[in-house]
């Protein structure tokens, strides 16, 4: 392979390996019914008259699968974490019991399961604007070496190679969709196997 394709090639992973992070990260923030610590990934909160991320103030772990703790490494940062939490926004209510912040993760309605796979889908729609992106570029500068001289053969295997690049990273966004589509659905689906057996 032509060193120029080849560092077209090398950008192009980097591109769409950018893409799929980015989907998985988000992907990973949606709550499935399950307490994570990075449900609360997005939280900042006030400190020294500066936002930041609630990472760098207390520690946040998740004794069960339905409450998140979060221990300041402060107490005079009870109140902070608490507002913090309900200005991200997430459906969540901060117990302060004094030493920690206790959230009893409530279970999700059927509605809000639906609402969640379709925040699914866009993230997925977002991921293959990405990729779609980085194909673009690619074959552009592909085609921008063959007006310079690349011959003919050599661009056809480059514009191969990146769109067999395309296709793996598509599939690999594709599963990341899937396995959240069925981590979100799946207590509802045993809810209405257990129904049906009635």
């Amino acid at each position: 392979m032509n060193d120029d394709i080849k560092m077209i090639i090398d950008e192009l992973k980097v591109a769409a390996e950018k893409a799929l992070n980015h989907v998985a990260a988000e992907v990973g923030k949606l709550r499935a019914g399950k307490a994570t610590p990075s449900m609360l990934d997005s939280v900042t909160v006030e400190y020294y008259e500066s936002h930041i991320p609630l990472s760098q103030v207390a520690t946040v772990n998740t004794p069960d699968a339905k409450t998140i703790m979060v221990k300041p490494w402060e107490k005079g940062m009870l109140d902070e974490i608490s507002k913090g939490i309900l200005h991200a926004n997430l459906g969540l209510n901060p117990q302060n019991d004094g030493e920690q912040v206790i959230i009893n993760v409530p279970a999700l309605t059927e509605e809000r399961r639906m609402q969640l796979v379709k925040q699914v889908r866009g993230e997925s729609e977002h991921g293959k604007i990405g990729l779609r992106s980085a194909r673009k570029d690619a074959i552009d500068l592909i085609k921008s070496l063959k007006s310079d001289g690349l011959g003919e053969d050599m661009a056809k295997d480059g514009e191969n190679e990146v769109q067999k690049i395309i296709d793996s990273y598509s599939k690999r966004i594709d599963d990341t969709i899937s396995n959240k589509e069925k981590e979100i659905m799946t207590v509802l689906y045993l809810r209405i196997l257990s129904l049906s057996t009635y």
